[in-house]
């Protein structure tokens, strides 16, 4: 039997029926990345991970299966440049209704005028603070990553749960960003109420000072890829937060617990600190978090263990082992 001819059938025995099919979504990107002249190493280096993991036994094909609505999530956020005005216009974006709603809920005095969080913060900037809030800023993607891994041997059916509420609570925003396209407080303070559709993202003036103190235009460069001007409403940094803090609360312990939701609380607060978020748009992330994990409990009636089989892949973790067990005969 040809090398090949016996790859095909490891893998058929590993991936039975349409289950198969795991890989396409990324070799479709990869793909249309090349034409649309996009392909850069990252492209490669993700297409390289998820053939290793396909191809090599159930154990990282269990891995696989856990990561895959992340890895989903990376390939919808860099397509989202093929429909980015979609649902955007001048006149449908929120701005200074927004800031006047936030105003009468959060509105502090200063110099005898009542003015936003953002607008103090502007006014009185810290280095401390900065770098302070820089922090989660710089980290949420990771801390994510960590806790689903670190859920991967110690609850597997709770990571699974966790990395498809992740999913769906990207998915949410994304057509919340589109249907409602609220600007950020960064966007206020540099053109005022004044839309324009095709400005470009901005890291924010306490983000471009760290850049300024470390040397490297970290968060410029990383705000200057964003295709998403308009989508403060809801909050995805802040729903994150809350996320690994809801679903890491029954089962972290002492001070990761702690840490969680200190965590979260400093992103709700860099959010606002670091002009990136109305206070509104803090709350409504809390509020898509808050939903997208009541759905997911429900829907596995409350016991983590269920959540692999509602799982779209179909494939269980036991079941996994069995086929990789079935290969090995």
């Amino acid at each position: 039997m040809s090398t090949l001819a016996h790859l095909w059938r490891k893998l058929r025995v590993l991936w039975p029926g349409w289950t198969i099919l795991v890989p396409l979504p990324f070799a479709m990107h990869g793909a249309w990345a090349a034409v649309q002249g996009n392909f850069h190493w990252e492209n490669a280096v993700a297409l390289g991970l998820v053939a290793v993991l396909f191809a090599t036994g159930p154990r990282t094909k269990k891995l696989l299966v856990g990561v895959y609505p992340v890895a989903l999530v990376g390939l919808l956020y860099d397509t989202m440049r093929v429909v980015k005005n979609v649902g955007v216009s001048a006149g449908r974006v929120h701005l200074c209704d927004l800031r006047a709603r936030e105003l009468s809920l959060f509105g502090v005095q200063m110099n005898g005028e009542r003015v936003t969080f953002q607008d103090w913060f502007q006014a009185h900037p810290s280095a401390v603070l900065d770098a302070l809030c820089a922090f989660p800023y710089f980290a949420f993607i990771l801390v994510c990553i960590a806790f689903a891994v670190w859920l991967y041997f110690r609850d597997y059916a709770r990571m699974v749960r966790f990395t498809w509420c992740f999913f769906a609570l990207n998915v949410a925003g994304f057509i919340t960003h589109h249907g409602y396209p609220a600007a950020p407080p960064w966007y206020y303070h540099a053109h005022g109420c004044a839309i324009d559709v095709l400005s470009r993202a901005s890291e924010g003036a306490a983000l471009a000072r760290i850049d300024a103190r470390i040397g490297i235009h970290y968060f410029a460069g990383m705000y200057g890829r964003s295709t998403d001007v308009f989508g403060a409403m809801p909050s995805l940094h802040v729903a994150y937060a809350f996320l690994v803090a809801l679903e890491g609360w029954g089962v972290l312990r002492g001070s990761w617990r702690i840490a969680s939701v200190a965590f979260f609380a400093l992103m709700l607060f860099a959010s606002v600190y670091l002009d990136h978020h109305w206070v509104l748009d803090g709350l409504g992330g809390m509020v898509y978090s808050a939903a997208v994990v009541a759905v997911a409990r429900w829907l596995t009636r409350a016991s983590p263990a269920r959540a692999v089989a509602f799982a779209p892949l179909l494939v269980r973790a036991d079941v996994a082992e069995q086929d990789g067990a079935g290969g090995a005969r």
